[in-house]
């Protein structure tokens, strides 16, 4: 079984890398997996994502251990120990890292098992962040040697249908594809998981009666006293001299209703539920919404931690 973990942050698109690679071993005549797993839901929050790929049905379930090939998108992650980069590498596992810096250097800096591979595929700076799902999944899709291109491209095309920058994600992919050529094949596949713990058998569980499993709420609304603004990093403002009125657009795109139509018809931002997502600033058609960093508030400025 080959198994393949992605790592990077919000917003590099390694979900939709992971279903593209997930995709192509499918057309290839493979059983999959594919999942993502994040953190705090924002962008820049770690995010990693795995794929699991095998002739035969796969019966793992749960987190990626003993990958056979680690891909990270963003090389600050490595030493972010949340992040988990480096989390279950072996001897035999690859890592390839989105980086200018040699492979010899990593692996002298690492100092830990497995093979590294280094990639620049940020030439041209920030260029590259809107298209690195598709990069890091060509790259893994060429290092397995499994994949051919056309079903990598079909795979792609599928899971970008309907984005208009998918020629160019297919161009950046085919860049990074190109550039691991020589190392076509070098990831293979993993053993079968040995079980732990034995068979735990089957347990009857008895139904409890609804007067106890049935959920009981007694208090309505309790989720505005989560205070979800508080996870947020950059906050959007509102521009009044440019806002045209159109509040439909940012309070219907907003996935936390934090945006709501006062009486005048006129956007108001509910500051204690917004994420930072900054969905609202992508979709305002008249660029009214400013990004602004978030200051730390008073509570949190003032707290203490042993």
């Amino acid at each position: 079984m080959y198994r393949i973990r992605f790592h990077g942050r919000g917003g590099h698109g390694i979900k939709t890398g992971a279903r593209i690679l997930g995709s192509a071993f499918f057309a290839e005549g493979f059983e999959v997996q594919d999942a993502p797993r994040y953190g705090a839901e924002r962008r820049a929050a770690p995010i990693d994502a795995s794929v699991r790929a095998a002739r035969a049905p796969i019966r793992e379930r749960g987190a990626l251990r003993a990958p056979d090939l680690v891909v990270v998108a963003d090389e600050s992650l490595v030493p972010v120990a949340a992040a988990g980069v480096l989390a279950d590498l072996s001897e035999r596992s690859w890592l390839l890292l989105r980086s200018t810096t040699s492979a010899a250097e990593w692996q002298a800096r690492l100092a830990r098992p497995g093979r590294v591979l280094a990639l620049a595929m940020a030439v041209d700076g920030h260029a590259e962040l809107p298209f690195l799902g598709s990069l890091c999944a060509a790259a893994a899709a060429r290092l397995v040697g499994v994949i051919g291109w056309p079903a990598f491209e079909t795979a792609l095309r599928a899971e970008l249908a309907g984005i208009d920058a998918t020629e160019e994600n297919l161009h950046r992919a085919r860049a990074a594809w190109d550039a691991l050529a020589s190392h076509a094949g070098c990831v293979g596949e993993g053993p079968d998981a040995a079980a732990t713990g034995g068979d735990p058998g089957w347990i009857d569980v008895p139904l409890d009666p609804a007067d106890i499993a049935a959920p009981d709420v007694r208090a309505p609304l309790t989720s505005l006293q989560v205070r979800t603004g508080l996870w947020r990093t950059h906050r959007p403002v509102i521009e009044e001299p440019r806002c045209h009125g159109c509040a439909w657009i940012c309070s219907t795109f907003c996935p936390d209703g934090a945006i709501a139509i006062d009486s005048a018809g006129r956007p108001q931002i509910d500051y204690d539920h917004c994420k930072g997502c900054l969905v609202c600033v992508a979709v305002c058609p008249h660029h009214a919404i400013r990004v602004e960093r978030e200051a730390p508030s008073e509570p949190l400025a003032q707290e203490t931690r042993p």
